[in-house]
């Protein structure tokens, strides 16, 4: 059976608090007592009971991390960088996923709040319009860090990128190959991410002296059928636009699918340009051109908040803004340059 502590204080014949506070090197127990101590723990391998030691301290050492979905390559990187920081500083996750839904991600809260976590660290579902389960989580003086989707409502730790100015670039690099006529494979409309990329494609455009087609916006359900099907829908106009920026790489590949079911050459007849820079985009076929917003770091970053606000807890919110980087690859087209006499 483990060793307890009340066990090394009945051999020693001294008190437990004194057992406690030699192991912890008190300052006023005596050094021949804190001797006797740790010899008979080494002896007899004592461990210390985390679970004894963390509810003392009120505290469960563990960190609740919600996100859409595991199975996408965006979190599942995400959550390593999260978790590599929590273990250095002790702590475990407990990960759920609210698959998109409101309701999923009002019970993923209750149930981290009931296990005691001492923070939750959440990237908004696709369902979510209303806060209050999140609010409730702050009303507990529990800290809240949001990374990636964000609530704006709330003044709390955030790690985000600028969507508006990644998704610009982005299409400028549609542009600047000679892409004339984009569309775009958006989120649902209620995705605040999504609509910020819709609007870094309407200033790409702009900054280029290009019109706006509100007929190349298509909003997907972030389902590969979705954008499938929505892929098909824009082929059947009268002119088809030469280039599809889609603000996930999961979006892009399904319209890479139908592009090639049509018989359309990538990237001579249409240029495609995702969004994550997920692992797949190198092994699709062609390989896809696509946004590099580092989810590692940024796991790493909101789990670093985390524990600013876990020990600052009245420091002001901080919002991180984090580098994105385009990836040129072979479903980009590239601008023919006219040959010089």
């Amino acid at each position: 059976m483990q060793v307890t502590l009340k066990e090394l204080a009945r051999r020693l014949n001294i008190s437990p608090s004194t057992v406690s506070r030699a192991l912890h090197d008190h300052p006023k127990i005596a050094s021949t007592t804190k001797a006797a101590v740790l010899k008979l723990a080494r002896e007899l391998d004592f461990q210390p009971n985390p679970l004894a030691l963390n509810l003392r301290m009120q505290r469960s050492k563990n960190i609740g991390v919600i996100v859409p979905k595991i199975s996408y390559p965006f979190y599942a990187s995400a959550i390593s960088g999260i978790e590599s920081v929590a273990i250095r500083e002790g702590y475990n996750i407990i990960i759920c996923q609210s698959e998109e839904s409101y309701e999923r991600e009002v019970a993923n809260t209750k149930s981290l709040t009931t296990s005691r976590v001492d923070g939750v660290i959440v990237s908004l579902a696709g369902q979510t319009k209303d806060y209050g389960h999140f609010k409730d989580i702050l009303q507990k003086k529990i800290p809240l860090i949001f990374f990636n989707r964000e609530c704006e409502a709330l003044d709390t730790p955030k790690v985000v990128i600028d969507n508006v100015e990644a998704a610009q670039k982005a299409v400028s690099t549609l542009i600047q190959s000679g892409c004339e006529r984009i569309a775009i494979l958006a989120g649902p409309q209620a995705i605040h991410i999504s609509n910020q990329r819709i609007e870094g494609y309407y200033k790409a455009l702009s900054s280029y002296d290009k019109q706006a087609r509100h007929d190349l916006i298509f909003h997907c359900d972030y389902s590969e059928d979705s954008a499938y099907q929505n892929t098909l829908d824009m082929l059947k106009k009268s002119e088809i636009p030469d280039a599809i920026f889609a603000v996930s790489d999961r979006l892009a590949i399904a319209a890479i699918r139908a592009l090639k079911a049509k018989g359309l050459n990538i990237p001579n007849d249409i240029s495609v340009m995702g969004f994550n820079n997920d692992p797949v985009t190198t092994i699709v076929e062609p390989q896809l051109a696509t946004v590099d917003q580092t989810p590692y770091l940024m796991g790493q970053k909101a789990a670093e908040l985390f524990f600013y606000k876990l020990e600052k807890p009245d420091a002001p919110s901080q919002k991180v803004v984090m580098p994105v980087q385009i990836i040129k690859r072979a479903s980009l087209r590239v601008l023919q340059k006219s040959p010089t006499n």
